[in-house]
């Protein structure tokens, strides 16, 4: 990768209806600790992009072996924690550019190498990744056709995970970090067309540990009037289980805008 300064994995899936012509695609932005195959052998995708006639792209969560001091301290900053931002801070600046590998150099590289339709791409994730899926397509009005997150860190300015990432990658100025918000971002959001799908477990630890911030965010679509369909769900935490069970919807959900 030129943005990231490192070798990177990704994982894609390619339907059946890819082998006659261009597919719609679809992006899976993966929480902290995951690398580009937890989505892939655990969530149970395949049968509903198979049916809907998606290629999935499943890109790691951030460079690795950059060989940066301290970047295999913690689990919730450095390796596997990119946090989907361009780190503008010594010394994480030259290799952290999950945001611009995610949203330029990546579908550059699928749409030269893979039958996918470049006018058609939407994006959804899950934690960590779930947070990055609503910043790349609140940043780019229209670039996504959709957007939806599984138990996404919505407010990250204001909880710990994000504190510490965001310090760590952007530096002290707040200001900073509210382009990488998902709460602040939609605060202006220019209204082009987006429909954003959120399911969340009730029983999630994140939640109740205030990681996560839905409310925040839903407050402030409400205000913007952003379509937003926020789903708790009864007995699920933070797990694959979770992602797995409702797959199967966000698949669809995607498919409705991407086929239309």
């Amino acid at each position: 990768s030129v943005e990231l300064n490192c070798k990177m994995k990704f994982a894609i899936y390619l339907p059946p209806k890819a082998e006659t012509g261009k597919c719609p695609a679809l992006y899976w932005l993966s929480g902290l600790t995951c690398t580009e195959q937890n989505f892939i052998s655990k969530s149970g995708y395949h049968q509903a992009a198979s049916e809907h006639g998606l290629v999935v792209i499943a890109p790691d969560t951030s460079p690795r072996g950059c060989n940066i001091e301290g970047e295999d301290e913690s689990w919730d900053f450095g390796t596997g924690a990119g946090f989907y931002v361009d780190a503008t801070e010594d010394p994480w600046k030259t290799n952290y550019r999950m945001y611009s590998y995610v949203t330029e150099e990546l579908p550059k590289l699928i749409n030269a190498n893979f039958p996918v339709d470049s006018q058609r791409m939407s994006i959804f994730g899950h934690s960590m990744g779930g947070h990055g899926a609503l910043i790349c397509a609140l940043k780019n009005p229209g670039k996504y056709k959709s957007v939806s997150a599984f138990a996404p860190i919505c407010n990250p300015m204001l909880c710990p995970w994000g504190k510490k990432a965001f310090g760590g990658y952007l530096g002290t100025d707040q200001n900073k970090w509210k382009a990488y918000d998902a709460t602040h971002l939609v605060k202006s959001y220019p209204g082009s067309q987006l429909d954003i799908l959120i399911d969340q477990g009730k029983d999630d630890q994140f939640l109740s540990d205030g990681q996560l911030l839905p409310d925040n965010f839903i407050a402030a679509c409400t205000e913007k009037k952003v379509p937003v369909v926020f789903r708790l769900q009864e007995g699920y935490d933070h797990s694959y289980y979770f992602i797995a069970t409702f797959i199967t919807d966000h698949i669809r959900h995607h498919a409705k805008y991407l086929n239309a």
